[in-house]
């Protein structure tokens, strides 16, 4: 008579497999999270000192360009700060981070007062720091998802925690959008005034900072009546504006 607990003398029981299965799932998650971490740990910490041959919006605009069938070349000149010259950086910190060389990724109070104008009906303005916009603009893309913010917040956190003041601000203007494929300030700098970066009047700088919100739709060349009056204020702006040391 055959035993009820099989010839190997084991009952089975349905449930164990399945457990199992969910434990080597959960597992494999695990390790798969374990080595994200570390990977996008070394790659910032590589990027400390090696300047990033690809970004993740330059890669988006080659794809965006390939899509339309368009020609997928990028226009970029990696600069050192001493070559961005002294007006654009103080300009760009003016127009979008003036307490950048004080908070550590995010400021809070700017976030404040964002969320206090759309409480009054004025609508949900960007608060990002210089830094946020770094980590978005090496490592992820223009396109907004929570899970892209949550990332941004992880990058940001990793970059100040591993570079310093003066790295961010440079990859910063070297990265930063200028125009339809367009990268970094002194490439912008050649192709809007036709001089190089260092050689900008301060006017200038603050025709091409009051660019970077909307670089697809504005050029610091040809400013409209908003960017004027813009540039106007960053100008007014720019002497108490703190450098990184």
């Amino acid at each position: 008579m055959n035993s009820p607990m099989g010839r190997k003398g084991k009952a089975k029981n349905p449930i164990a497999a399945p457990s199992s299965r969910w434990r080597r799932v959960l597992g494999w998650l695990l390790k798969l999270g374990i080595s994200v971490i570390v990977f996008s740990v070394l790659c910032v910490i590589c990027l400390r000192w090696v300047n990033p041959p690809l970004t993740g919006v330059m890669l988006q605009r080659k794809l965006e360009a390939a899509a339309q069938g368009q020609a997928t070349g990028l226009t970029r000149q990696w600069c050192s700060l001493d070559q961005l010259g002294a007006q654009l950086p103080r300009a760009v910190l003016a127009s979008e981070d003036q307490r950048f060389v004080a908070h550590h990724g995010f400021d809070f109070t700017e976030i404040e007062k964002a969320l206090e104008q759309a409480q009054d009906g004025g609508g949900l303005r960007g608060a990002s720091t210089i830094s946020q916009q770094v980590a978005k603009n090496v490592f992820l893309t223009t396109h907004r998802s929570w899970i892209r913010k949550g990332l941004e917040f992880w990058f940001t956190a990793l970059i100040e925690l591993f570079w310093s003041k003066k790295r961010i601000l440079e990859v910063h203007l070297n990265v930063a959008e200028w125009g339809p494929r367009l990268f970094g300030g002194c490439a912008a700098s050649l192709h809007y005034f036709g001089i190089p970066a260092s050689r900008l009047s301060a006017q200038q700088a603050a025709q091409m900072a009051v660019t970077l919100p909307s670089p697809l739709t504005r050029r610091p060349d040809r400013p409209g009546p908003y960017s004027i009056e813009r540039a106007r204020w960053v100008l007014g702006q720019m002497p108490a504006v703190k450098l990184p040391e």
